[in-house]
């Protein structure tokens, strides 16, 4: 969806800027109608862990508006921070015990991981041009970047673990004190 000139609609910038505020909402309405038990639990938060994984790990590559990442995870996927969000909502959404919150989450990932992938593709293709082009059909990449802890650090990628450890403390104590 673009305005006609290749860019994407308004609309879906908006939705992409407010994923983060939207994420909070889901998440305190997901948390408050949980009903995780100790299976949901057992199930749900180790394919969130992975999806976290999955997101520190492109963080420590990423080099954020700077190049076009090419290494690590970028290597396979062109978004792995949204694919590492994906899978951690998913096991979310599996640790609460509800089908309907689960629901939830896969609409909220939906709406607001594709309005986000699709802004950020004509970004960097505004940015990166060929290279991103390049990137986009499968060229490969330099692949000699290494992975690096004070990357994912710099890249805030912290802030989401430790989000993961809190709403993980949440479900547990809806699990079995609530």
């Amino acid at each position: 969806m673009t305005d006609g000139g290749g860019e994407p609609t308004t609309f879906l910038a908006r939705v992409a800027g407010l994923r983060v505020p939207l994420g909070f909402v889901v998440g305190v309405v997901t948390i408050a109608a949980a009903r995780p038990s100790s299976l949901t639990l057992l199930l749900g938060l180790p394919i969130a862990l992975v999806g976290e994984l999955v997101r520190i790990w492109a963080a420590g590559h990423l080099e954020k508006g700077r190049e076009v990442t090419t290494s690590g995870p970028y290597r396979w996927v062109r978004h792995p921070l949204y694919v590492g969000s994906a899978i951690l909502g998913f096991g979310f959404a599996t640790a609460t015990g509800s089908p309907i919150i689960a629901v939830v989450v896969a609409a909220y990932l939906g709406l607001t991981l594709t309005a986000a992938i699709k802004t950020e593709d004509a970004e960097l293709r505004e940015r990166f041009g060929v290279a991103y082009d390049a990137y986009r059909a499968g060229e490969p990449g330099e692949p000699g970047r290494q992975f690096r802890f004070d990357r994912a650090v710099r890249n805030r990628e912290h802030k989401a673990a430790a989000g993961l450890l809190f709403v993980a403390a949440l479900l547990w104590v809806r699990a079995f004190y609530v």
